[in-house]
């Protein structure tokens, strides 16, 4: 029999949960604070990532942090600040950042991408969504030094290992799959076993299908407080209304922790701002790229190529600082041949904001105090390409299904 579920959050996560649970038999609905036509959702580089397997908290990733602290124009940028929240993820952060770590996320994030991966492919053979862009051409990462060639190279080698498709190329090799590049290039790591869509098109795709059947989505309605009974959320609170249901899911993104502590729990995220430039000229990129140096993401998409990029944890804001937009454009004309982005474009750009653990894993799982709460968030800059595993998970969960996958790694009361 059919639950009434109710989901707080209408991004990548949350509309895929709706996804796969109305599939199930549940009758949805999905609340959001926006008018879910912007965010991290809408404005990330649209890759499909099983090549991903090493985790943002990685040993030395503080130290770049502090290095880059007081730069607000570097690939990650941690803005000084004596908040307390901010405080304790960063310490545990900190923690996370072992080799340890690394090996035991490795097999993880490999896994649910590949499953991702698979179901996106099932969403678009089936035609529900109509035509959607899903290219798998894989991924480049450039480099321009022998030192991010090696680590990469070292990051390949490990991929190759887990069984994932990927080929090191010479500055000759990659001259025939991309041409035009910067003569300064030294090579790249082809990861064939990557894709890439174009998210806008997906996001608005999946909305109107499943308003189409029967899902009902509404937006612009914040979540203000909770009520309580037999070890349960019985209501939920908005800035419109109370709603009763048997199931509360929280895909609610960096806005997650915030929520948490009104339920009484607390969940350590970051909100990881991200920044986009659009271009709808013809630029002759062919395949999606990370400029490595410069931690930038190239992404040819339906009538426009996308460059994306870097982390900036400086709470939850929508500010646009200029200076990274400008490290972006100075990124792509640093690697491309005849790029250059204008004042226009880069006046254009958007951000959005990804909720980012302090292991570098999402939160996936049920509360161990709260009987009818599932928690789906802390995707960091995976959430567009974990979106439907997350979902499938989420919906196997409530459902009291076989997983297709352990996810006792993403347990949200993990300990750091």
């Amino acid at each position: 029999m059919g639950k009434q579920v109710l989901i707080i959050g209408g991004g990548i996560v949350g509309l895929s949960c709706a996804y796969f649970l109305h599939k199930e038999g549940h009758q949805i609905t999905v609340i959001d604070k926006s008018a879910m036509d912007g965010g991290a959702s809408y404005v990330n580089a649209g890759y499909l990532t099983p090549s991903h397997i090493i985790p943002l908290a990685s040993p030395g990733m503080m130290a770049k942090g502090l290095k880059w602290m007081f730069n607000s124009s570097s690939p990650f940028y941690m803005k000084p600040r004596l908040d307390p929240d901010f405080i304790r993820w960063a310490w545990a952060f900190n923690r996370s950042s072992t080799k340890a770590n690394v090996e035991k996320a490795i097999p993880l994030i490999k896994d649910i991408n590949l499953l991702s991966k698979e179901l996106y492919g099932a969403m678009h053979d089936s035609g529900e969504l109509g035509d959607f862009q899903l290219e798998k051409k894989g991924l480049l990462m450039l480099y321009k030094t022998q030192k991010e060639g090696n680590h990469e190279k070292e990051v390949a080698r490990r991929a190759a290992d887990e069984g994932l498709e990927v080929t090191e190329l010479s500055r000759a090799e990659l001259d025939v799959l991309q041409p035009n590049l910067s003569e300064d290039i030294d090579g790249a790591v082809h990861y064939q076993c990557d894709a890439h869509t174009s998210p806008n098109e997906i996001m608005g795709q999946l909305k109107i299908y499943l308003q189409r059947v029967g899902v009902t989505i509404r937006t612009q309605e914040e979540v203000q407080n909770f009520e309580f009974e037999g070890g349960k959320i019985s209501k939920v609170n908005t800035s419109k209304g109370k709603y009763a249901a048997d199931e509360i899911v929280m895909a609610s993104g960096s806005w997650t922790s915030g929520l948490a502590k009104a339920l009484g729990t607390r969940l350590l995220i970051e909100p990881g701002k991200g920044y986009r430039i659009n271009v709808t000229r013809p630029l002759g990129v062919t395949l999606p790229a990370i400029l490595m140096e410069a931690k930038v993401a190239v992404t040819p998409m339906r009538h426009f190529t996308r460059f994306a990029g870097t982390m900036e944890l400086s709470g939850i804001n929508h500010r646009i600082r200029k200076e990274r937009v400008a490290a972006i454009a100075k990124a792509a004309q640093n690697y491309y041949n005849n790029i250059e982005i204008s004042a226009l474009e880069m006046e254009e750009a958007k951000c959005g904001l990804r909720p980012v653990t302090p292991d570098g894993l999402p939160y996936i799982g049920r509360s161990s105090h709260l009987k009818n709460l599932t928690i789906a968030t802390g995707h960091a800059m995976m959430g567009w390409s974990l979106g439907p595993a997350t979902g499938k998970l989420v919906s196997e969960i409530i459902s009291n299904k076989p997983l297709s996958m352990s996810i006792e790694g993403f347990h949200p009361e993990r300990r750091f």
